[in-house]
């Protein structure tokens, strides 16, 4: 791959690159729907990523070229740079723009890009290009950020320039992702811990409903709506934050402040679920893949049954997946409403599940999924100052 990159590189720039960069996509193992609450969440790097191949020019001008794209920009330095409707090069230009702001001084410069992330598909597409020149830009112009400077700037540039409500998780999960380790994070304080998980004999699937997720946005600001309801009932007797405050012992002694059904069903999940990330993190450390495993499917059914964000296509996969001997766990992962599902799978037989779960899919929902098979990747870096 990193060689066909430099080719098409060369055919279109006519020069070799000076610098290339990687940045992963990202999944969520475990900890779903409560980083707008406080509590921990379980993310780690995939091995599908976004590539970015650089060189300087002296035209002062900066030269956007993708191969998953046919849109194509030059953008000349400037002072100031605008959002260019729906373009993928806004995502690169977003961070061009808080460079530019934060007073650093940046030159011309010719990139191609290339991803391997299906686009839509929630694993963090857009963070991953964020992530990714931010990077580049940060080691080719010396702007003395830290990684953890970047990981902000990113998320800054997707609520601030392209104007999406995202949290903070998708762009440390890129940066700061350790090959075989999960990134326990709080999204709140930014503390994490690298736990280890080497998955062994297993795989990750990620299995891509290749369902148009129309609902998410809407449902997703209806759920961060409902535990703020939670969260005041709780207040009128806590001293708390957030609803991640408190574990699952002392939300019972005091769920009856909740009076409306619907409202308690979230909250239940949202403190379950992050006691479940304490217990998953624990059994990943002890290399116990059947504990997570079943962690897997508790969060599943809690994110179908309390918080109502899964799905027909979602709960699918997870149902198949039960039925499958090869398999420790599943559980759909990210805002739900479609998007991706993701799996254990005994490595040896992922092909055989890949097909038989696409086809109890197609079956059953009428379209096919897409499966992918994934091991847990490093964060962004240099790749490469050679083709060789």
């Amino acid at each position: 791959m990193k060689n066909t990159l430099h080719q098409e590189f060369n055919k279109l720039y006519n020069k070799e690159a000076d610098n290339a960069y990687f940045s992963p996509g990202r999944v969520n193992l475990i900890g779903e729907h409560i980083d707008y609450n406080g509590g921990l969440v379980m993310p780690c790097a995939i091995t599908f990523g976004t590539y970015l191949l650089t060189s300087p020019n002296e035209d002062g001008v900066f030269r956007f070229r993708s191969l998953n794209f046919s849109e194509k920009q030059d953008v000349p330095v400037q002072q100031h740079y605008e959002k260019e409707g729906d373009n993928w090069f806004n995502f690169p230009i977003g961070v061009i723009e808080h460079f530019t702001r934060d007073g650093h001084e940046l030159k011309g410069l010719d990139m191609l890009f290339y991803g391997d992330i299906p686009i839509g598909s929630g694993l963090s597409s857009s963070a991953s290009i964020e992530v990714v020149t931010a990077y580049a830009l940060n080691d080719i112009f010396n702007a003395g950020y830290s990684k953890l400077d970047l990981v902000k700037l990113a998320k800054s540039v997707e609520n601030n320039f392209i104007g999406v409500n995202c949290g903070i998780m998708d762009q440390f999960a890129v940066a700061f992702g350790e090959k075989n380790k999960a990134l326990m994070l709080n999204c709140d304080t930014l503390d994490y811990q690298a736990v280890d998980s080497n998955l062994g004999d297993y795989v990750l699937a990620i299995i891509n409903t290749n369902k148009p997720r129309k609902l998410a946005e809407s449902k997703y600001n209806e759920r961060v709506q409902e535990c703020a309801q939670a969260l005041a009932a709780l207040q009128t007797e806590l001293k708390i934050n957030y609803l991640c405050d408190i574990d699952a012992d002392i939300f019972k002694k005091h769920e009856h402040l909740i009076t409306d059904a619907v409202v308690l069903k979230r909250a239940k999940h949202v403190i379950e679920e992050n006691d479940r990330v304490k217990l998953a993190a624990a059994a990943l450390a002890n290399n116990d893949l059947t504990e997570f495993g079943k962690l897997m499917y508790a969060s599943h059914n809690s994110l179908r049954d309390q918080y109502e964000v899964s799905g027909i296509e979602l709960d699918t996969i997870a149902e198949y997946s039960k039925t499958d001997p090869n398999v420790a766990g599943a559980r759909m992962t990210g805002a739900g409403f479609g998007g991706c599902a993701i799996a254990l799978v005994k490595r040896d037989s992922f092909d055989a599940y890949s097909q038989a779960v696409s086809d109890y899919y197609t079956q059953k929902i009428g379209y096919e999924p897409s499966v992918y098979s994934s091991l847990i990747g490093n964060g962004v870096g240099l790749l490469s100052v050679a083709v060789n």
